[in-house]
């Protein structure tokens, strides 16, 4: 099964997803057209809607109910959104994606706020699922997010991280919101407890292979594919998978040890960390781990209903290893 097909499949509950969000932001067109404008400018530029594809194909391997996915969908794909604003306003970028970031345009004070609102908007679409077992995995989700990203923060720059520690943080950043979505999807399906067990563990295990391949493509990638500046995260001080790979292959004098260190030209470092990395086959040894976890995930549903919806979630499972920004 193709991409196209994955989203053909659930059309009707993305749809319910993207009226959902611009419901969201036209009800304050008129009582708070400042907070509209901020809505319509996050909210209504598309975007590739991986945790509502998740939550929907979860949802309909069981007895779903097509309007409470569209609420778990819908929960699930603004509090991403809400993260990635607050990411933007924490390390002041400028472009998200290739469009202007929140706080370029409103300011940080603003965008974190407004971060804040989509958490809570986040929320009432948990509350309108009608199931109190998913805001309680609402609840979960937002305290591991929370987790991740002060991981993130208290070890910026520091160089010796191990590859737990990594795991840790990139399961609280990004594969927690991707478990909500499966698990969610399941809990609204009325699976069985052990239904729900595999599909939370297909999210972690998906979630982790889309974060190294991110960590990957952040130097691989050109900064029109990116959206953003290439290599961004390790001048920010952030260890990813290939920074830490090639600290240990070359222990010595070495670009990202500079760069945490505040040495030399930061410019020059990246350009010797890209060529570093391409000609030592860290990169293939990152997209192989990727792939371990990519399979772990496609094991995960070995018990699952036999469906095209199955076969989307195991297309979504191979397509996350060979897909571009």
């Amino acid at each position: 099964m193709d991409v196209k097909q994955v989203y053909e499949l659930v059309k009707n509950g993305l749809t319910g997803v993207e009226d959902n969000f611009k419901a969201l932001a036209f009800e304050k067109s008129k009582s708070f057209p400042e907070l509209h404008k901020m809505l319509s400018h996050i909210l209504c530029g598309g975007g590739k809607v991986v945790r509502p594809l998740l939550a929907f194909h979860s949802g309909s391997l069981f007895n779903y109910n097509h309007d409470k996915l569209i609420y778990m969908a819908s929960a699930s794909e603004l509090m991403h959104i809400a993260t990635l604003v607050h990411d933007d306003a924490i390390d002041k970028a400028n472009m998200r994606r290739g469009r202007a970031t929140i706080n370029s345009i409103w300011g940080v004070d603003r965008a974190i706020i407004f971060g804040d609102y989509l958490f809570a908007k986040a929320a009432q679409f948990a509350v309108a699922t009608g199931s109190l077992r998913v805001v309680g995995l609402f609840a979960e989700t937002l305290e591991a997010i929370s987790h991740g990203e002060l991981r993130q923060g208290f070890s910026a720059y520091k160089l010796n991280q191990t590859f737990d520690e990594y795991l840790e943080r990139i399961t609280g950043k990004t594969a927690a919101l991707f478990a909500l979505a499966t698990e969610g999807g399941a809990v609204l399906g009325e699976a069985s407890e052990d239904s729900i067990k595999s599909l939370r563990d297909f999210g972690i295990n998906l979630g982790i292979s889309f974060q190294i391949v991110d960590d990957i493509l952040d130097f691989t990638a050109s900064e029109k594919e990116l959206g953003k500046p290439v290599a961004s995260d390790l001048v920010q001080g952030t260890m990813t998978l290939p920074s830490m790979m090639l600290l240990e292959r070359f222990p010595g004098d070495n670009p990202v040890r500079r760069i945490f260190n505040n040495e030399g030209d930061s410019h020059e470092n990246v350009k010797e960390a890209i060529a570093l990395l391409n000609s030592s086959g860290i990169i293939e040894e990152c997209y192989k781990m990727a792939s371990q976890y990519s399979e772990k995930a496609r094991r995960n549903l070995d018990t699952m209903p036999d469906t095209k919806n199955r076969q989307a979630l195991i297309a979504l499972a191979d397509f996350v290893v060979r897909r571009s920004k």
